[in-house]
């Protein structure tokens, strides 16, 4: 097998953000959406920044193995389905080694015809987190200059192969916070089982630095950051019709949950 390298944007290596535990946390390099929001604007280039193997990787891992003893390895972004050889490399090598594995993607190259290597991918995943900007497709594109489609085709997966999985939405004043967007996403949302908890993630304008670092107009210039309080509130919603539907479910004898890998 031809052994491929990862390549990588920056690691965190006490990471408590991005999955259960204390983490190790590989942001890869590349992104194709091009989020307004995004506060890691230098991420979406694919040239290459830092070439890491999975040898690499592990090794780097093990110096700090004694603070990830209930965390283990996340794969963020960019978007790390953009280097799905590495990935599937990265994640066999860490379970082989017992090590929980989580994928946090946005699903921006989740296509049919990567399906086979994607689901591979997953039989090596513990964990996904899903990030799902916006739940109206005309209003994604115009957020991410891209189609949300592919982003529910993914989470379509998840629910057939039963992949614990995390929704992570991203809370943006005019945008996405209104009444009829939280409804849909809401209403969306409560028909899969595979989702054990949404994270509703307060706007903030902290990226908006690296924009400007690298000559670029930031495109949210002039929107606030989102209140916490009403983002929690948003949250507790979501979470509530969801545990509410799947104990629901239950009890009309629906059939159970599909088993995960």
């Amino acid at each position: 097998m031809k052994h491929s390298k990862g390549n990588v944007h920056n690691i965190e290596t006490f990471g408590t953000f991005d999955g259960p535990g204390v983490r190790y946390v590989l942001f890869l390099q590349g992104c194709p959406f091009q989020c307004k929001f995004c506060h890691n604007r230098d991420s979406w280039s694919t040239e290459t920044n830092s070439l890491m193997s999975v040898e690499d990787v592990l090794s780097d891992f093990e110096t700090y193995k004694a603070f990830y003893r209930n965390g283990g390895i996340t794969v963020s972004g960019g978007e790390p389905l953009m280097q799905t050889e590495f990935v599937r490399e990265l994640f066999k090598a860490a379970k082989e080694k017992g090590i929980h594995t989580t994928l946090d993607t946005s699903a921006a190259c989740f296509n049919h015809k990567k399906a086979a290597l994607i689901r591979e991918i997953l039989t090596y995943t513990d964990l996904v987190l899903l990030d799902i900007k916006h739940i109206d497709e005309d209003k994604h594109k115009s957020l991410t200059n891209a189609s949300n489609k592919q982003v529910l085709a993914f989470l379509e997966l998840l629910e057939t192969i039963g992949k614990p999985t995390i929704i992570r939405h991203v809370l943006i004043p005019g945008i996405n916070d209104d009444e009829n967007s939280i409804d849909r996403l809401e209403g969306r949302l409560m028909n899969y089982r595979c989702v054990d908890k949404v994270e509703v993630l307060p706007y903030h304008t902290n990226g908006k630095f690296k924009w400007e670092t690298m000559g670029l107009t930031y495109p949210l210039e002039g929107i606030p950051a989102m209140d916490k309080r009403t983002a929690k509130a948003i949250e507790d919603r979501l979470n509530q019709s969801i545990r509410f539907n799947q104990n629901d479910a239950l009890g009309k004898n629906y059939p159970s949950k599909p088993t995960r890998h």
